[in-house]
């Protein structure tokens, strides 16, 4: 019995340590974006004069543990890993006029996250899109260019992650940088997220102007023609 009880209060508390560094990651995060982010564009200047905080946060994230079966804190993790894995991918090589400028940005360049290291594809493609089939994860991936969507200036929570999600979906569709609409051509051109990631806009039957609309406060006539304009790879810096 007395054994029994060593081994719950242990791993009781193990547990309390990893919920502990989840809840301060997402607060440490929360008040970089604050300092840092404005307008949907960071101050890579500033964040390159002191790099400390970011480095904290990151080194902090190395030691979460997160499951897939708790989705919520699942995505917001890897989704505020992510935007922060790109700052901090862009820091180590600033300055720099695009995250393109950096061979292997995407691919190659690896980081210590949740135990495991990781390529920024590896967190968009393998961790969240092949998990969870949401094609609103294109909408808070910041891949710190002009034609992402913006970063806010706040951390993804579990607790507002779905309504974080739908809001800066809508944001996207509903404004002039993800999506183009020409009545007079009956004609819309969208992101070339829209072209590389086709898959996951276009499922159950779904088709891309259909997804649109989905979230659209003015819809898009379905016999209006989709095409993409080319994307926006200059850096999204303040």
């Amino acid at each position: 019995m007395k054994k029994t009880l060593i081994i719950l209060f242990v791993f009781c508390g193990l547990f309390s340590a990893k919920a502990q560094a989840l809840n301060e990651f997402f607060t440490q995060t929360d008040t970089f974006l604050k300092t840092y982010v404005s307008e949907g564009k960071v101050d890579y200047k500033a964040v390159k004069k002191n790099t400390e905080s970011l480095d904290a946060i990151l080194k902090l994230a190395n030691d979460v543990t997160v499951d897939k079966t708790d989705a919520n804190n699942y995505q917001a993790f890897w989704i505020n890993a992510y935007n922060l894995s790109v700052i901090k991918g862009i820091i180590d090589n600033y300055p720099i006029t695009s995250p393109l400028d950096k061979a292997g940005f995407f691919d190659k360049t690896t980081y210590s996250l949740a135990g495991q290291k990781v390529t920024l594809n590896t967190i968009e493609n393998d961790l969240l899109r092949a998990n969870f089939k949401d094609a609103r994860f294109h909408f808070v991936l910041v891949c710190g260019a002009l034609g992402c969507p913006p970063l806010i200036a706040n951390v993804y929570l579990p607790a507002t992650l779905e309504a974080q999600l739908e809001a800066q979906t809508k944001l996207a569709l509903n404004g002039n940088y993800f999506i183009k609409v020409n009545d007079k051509k009956k004609k819309v051109e969208g992101s070339e997220i829209m072209k590389w990631y086709k898959e996951d806009f276009v499922q159950n039957g779904m088709t891309e102007i259909q997804f649109i609309n989905k979230y659209r406060t003015n819809k898009i006539p379905e016999n209006y023609k989709l095409t993409y304009f080319t994307y926006n790879w200059k850096l999204n810096k303040q």
